[in-house]
């Protein structure tokens, strides 16, 4: 099975990010994809590319699998995030609209009533982001948030948003960028992308050493439910802050 990361070029802070990460090692042109999409593959991650709306294009993990015949473990979107008070931030959330009701119609994508599967990366790369915020000097000038569960596209398979916010200013930072493209790498790719790091980024050893599972621990986010603690939040408000302290600080 691959993880599906999906990105989109109408989307500064979806295109950014994805060209970070296929900067890094190992990439190679992917499957031919139908509907003008374009694909790429290191390992067991495919990065798929396409023109649209990030929450327009609806079942892209079943799509991927009648094109390729690989199937898809979970799915991970890049995409810009706005807000009101137009902070800065880097934000994770689960996606689907299970409030509205069938005679609805979702404002951003999804189907009524309907909520994907949440990643189990959700929390762990919320810990990992933060920390690779902390230490390339993104923090205190964006937020860190977890983000309650909106939006589309409809997806079949564990899914969640990476997102950066919250004006077109820092969704086009490149820095904010090269932070999410680390947390992909460090979290999805095998030991082949270690020593590329070792020389660029020393303070991410750590970080980059658990991640990848090269202290004999799972990579981060990797979940075998085996009594690993599970978290329900329900209310909170959009942000939950509450919900974050706990994914933060207890979890």
């Amino acid at each position: 099975m691959v993880v599906l990361v999906v990105a989109t070029a109408s989307d500064p802070a979806s295109i950014g990010p994805a060209a970070a990460f296929l900067a890094m090692p190992g990439w190679s042109p992917g499957p031919p994809i139908p509907e003008g999409m374009e694909s790429f593959t290191n390992g067991d991650v495919r990065l798929l590319k396409h023109e649209r709306s990030i929450i327009a294009e609806d079942d892209l993990d079943n799509r991927w699998q009648a094109a390729t015949g690989e199937a898809v473990s979970e799915v991970i979107f890049l995409s810009k995030h706005t807000a009101v008070s137009n902070r800065p931030a880097l934000t994770v959330h689960p996606i689907g609209v299970p409030h509205l009701r069938e005679d609805e119609t979702p404002p951003q994508g999804g189907r009524p009533g309907w909520a994907a599967l949440p990643n189990p990366r959700i929390g762990p790369w919320l810990r990992l982001m933060q920390k690779i915020a902390v230490d390339q000097g993104l923090v205190p000038e964006f937020e860190i948030t977890l983000e309650a569960t909106h939006h589309g596209p409809v997806t079949n398979t564990p899914t969640m948003f990476v997102e950066i916010g919250s004006t077109e200013e820092y969704w086009c930072r490149q820095d904010a960028a090269q932070a999410i493209a680390l947390v992909e790498s460090f979290s999805l790719f095998s030991s082949t992308v270690y020593m590329f790091f070792v020389l660029d980024f020393q303070e991410e050893l750590k970080v980059l050493w658990k991640g990848l599972g090269l202290d004999e621990g799972n990579t981060v986010g990797s979940w075998q439910g085996n009594s690993e603690k599970v978290l329900l939040g329900i209310g909170g408000g959009h942000y939950a802050p509450r919900h974050m302290d706990i994914v933060i600080t207890v979890l």
